[in-house]
């Protein structure tokens, strides 16, 4: 039997819950529809949202609460929702009310001007906004490190990844980057003794590229009675569990990166779809972490889209869907069109085995603006030359250099690891499943995902957060994180050898 406390947390946490959900759905509208007057008013109106939210939380009787619930009585599932949200309340707790709203407001501000500054390439334009924000994000920081004992980099990425600590990161990521450049040259050269890429010809029109992303999303098996594909600047998946929103971007000139950008943003959204109705609004239903979110969007994409089995079933679709590009639509020539290894400068656009690279690039700068190590005014440089090492690129612009993400303007300071570890994972997980259910490849082949998000059903999106990440990786593949299932899947798919 549980205890009256605990059902009284429950029912608080599922008013705060809702509560979120709405400022989910205001943030999609602003990204996606609103007008570009409405920016004061919306900022106002989360701003409130939060602030009503973070009220709740941080309210006397939710740590009275808190204190007075036992595990005593309580399920597997209670106890977990018990645990996350002692957690949730720490992170809370650390943060006044009126900083709250100082700093929804600031960072609803900062990312108006960006959607301007970005085309532009001005990132002075944008400098003195994203300073108040870089400031109320290290005051943050500050705050949760007094308060969880962590640094205050740890402070961050823990509300986006529980558990995550750059004392385990770091080292991963720095043998990538020493692992990169001996195996990007063998790629490159293994690249060039392959036939020729034929090319797509366009132009592509917007339209058309909808449809496509559309009909792809049904292929993966995302539902439409619970969900929408829009347009952005920047490509997410936003909204609600129920009511899951897409966006992406388009280039008539082009289509590859819409496409992918939709397939990716699907597997977010399947992730969002499979979490178990039971414990909607409560923390222990929410996703896990956005390394796992990452790893789930990363799974579709890249384990199972840009597969030779993916390929075939693409290459007639194609074919159908734009005339004129039978030479490019074949499977074999779409194979090395979507597993294409070329260093470039935008993120979302980058192959396989540079991304990461984007990534400890990110890491390596925002540890360095939140210890104080970097001065803003001085990031594009320290971007450029960054680019430089990692990839061999001169940036000739911010548009392509440090105004390219939306996370920095937003204050998602912590977050950009969660993409990297999201690979590594999708790439174990893609392991197990493709080991447990030997069919999955073959199925893909048909334009048939229901085995793999069947097994990832199981496997991930119902545990929720009843488990740590460590835990659910474990479970799911009988080991801990290994980056070098990583490795070896590049190594597998980019020079064909194990």
């Amino acid at each position: 039997m549980t205890s009256n406390a605990y059902a009284r947390l429950e029912k608080r946490f599922h008013r705060m819950g809702t509560l979120s959900e709405a400022a989910g759905m205001l943030h999609w509208d602003m990204a996606a529809v609103m007008p570009e007057g409405g920016h004061e008013s919306r900022a106002e109106q989360l701003a409130t949202l939060n602030v009503i939210s973070h009220e709740l939380l941080t309210a006397a009787e939710t740590a009275d609460l808190l204190a007075e619930a036992q595990d005593h009585g309580l399920d597997d599932w209670q106890r977990a929702n018990l645990k996350e949200m002692r957690r949730v309340h720490g992170h809370a707790t650390a943060l006044t009310p009126d900083f709250v709203e100082a700093s929804t407001k600031a960072r609803a501000a900062c990312e108006k001007t960006w959607r301007e500054a970005r085309p532009k390439g001005d990132f002075k334009l944008v400098l003195p906004q994203l300073q108040t924000v870089l400031d109320l994000t290290r005051e943050a920081a500050a705050a949760k490190s007094a308060k969880l004992g962590l640094s205050p980099y740890d402070a961050l990425m823990d509300e986006f990844e529980p558990g995550a600590r750059a004392a385990d990161i770091t080292p991963i990521f720095d043998d990538y980057a020493a692992f990169l450049p001996e195996f990007l040259g063998r790629v490159l050269e293994h690249q060039k003794r392959q036939p020729a890429i034929v090319e797509p010809k366009g132009p592509f029109s917007i339209e058309t590229q909808k449809k496509l992303g559309e009909k792809l999303m049904g292929v993966i098996g995302f539902d439409f009675n619970h969900g929408r594909l829009d347009t952005s600047l920047h490509p997410f998946c936003g909204g609600t569990p129920d009511d899951v929103r897409i966006t992406t971007r388009y280039n008539e000139a082009q289509f590859a990166d819409a496409m992918m950008g939709v397939v990716h943003e699907t597997g977010h959204a399947m992730y969002e779809r499979g979490l178990p109705a039971s414990w909607r609004r409560q923390p222990v239903g929410q996703a896990r972490g956005m390394a796992l979110h990452e790893s789930q969007s990363l799974i579709i994409e890249m384990q199972a889209a840009r597969s030779p089995a993916f390929c075939r079933f693409l290459s007639p679709l194609l074919n159908a869907t734009y005339a004129g590009n039978e030479a490019a639509f074949t499977p074999e020539n779409l194979a090395r069109f979507y597993t294409r290894v070329e260093p470039g400068f935008i993120r979302v656009s980058a192959d396989e085995v540079t991304y990461p690279a984007h990534v400890i690039l990110r890491y390596r700068l925002e540890q360095a603006l939140i210890g104080g190590d970097l001065k803003l005014v001085d990031l594009p440089g320290a971007w450029n030359e960054g680019m430089q090492q990692l990839l061999g690129l001169t940036v000739t612009n911010d548009r392509e250099g440090c105004l390219q993400d939306i996370h920095w303007f937003d204050g998602a300071f912590g977050y950009f690891p969660c993409y990297s570890l999201g690979a590594m994972t999708a790439a174990q997980f893609f392991a197990a499943a493709t080991a447990a259910e030997p069919g999955i490849p073959a199925a893909i082949e048909q334009g048939d995902f229901r085995p793999l998000i069947g097994w990832l059903r199981t496997h991930v999106h119902a545990r929720a957060s009843s488990l740590s990440s460590p835990d659910i990786i474990k479970a799911a593949t009988g080991r801990p994180l290994d980056a070098g299932i990583f490795r070896q899947h590049l190594a597998r798919r980019y020079l064909g050898t194990a």
